[in-house]
């Protein structure tokens, strides 16, 4: 029962991180000259690097609040299984 339960989870989480990187897999395969010019103003004054952390803290958190919300329907689940 607790496999099903991680087999579950798992693909719950992988869909979720798909839904999340897929669309910015598009934006980083453009090529680097191609790139606006703001982002070059960014990079040369070492900016770039807090854009960077504040989107990786900003997926993470969106991931994080997927996560407890999965718990939660999953407990619910069980709950009215039992």
């Amino acid at each position: 029962m607790k496999n099903n339960w991680l087999n579950q989870f798992s693909r719950r989480a992988l869909l979720a991180l798909a839904a999340v990187l897929l669309p910015l897999y598009s934006a980083l395969a453009q090529a680097p000259e191609a790139g606006p010019e703001m982002a070059d103003q960014l990079r040369q004054d070492g900016k770039i690097y807090v854009v960077v952390a504040v989107i990786v803290v900003i997926v993470v958190g969106l991931l994080a609040y997927l996560v407890s919300i999965d718990r939660k329907v999953s407990r619910l689940e069980k709950e009215l299984r039992d």
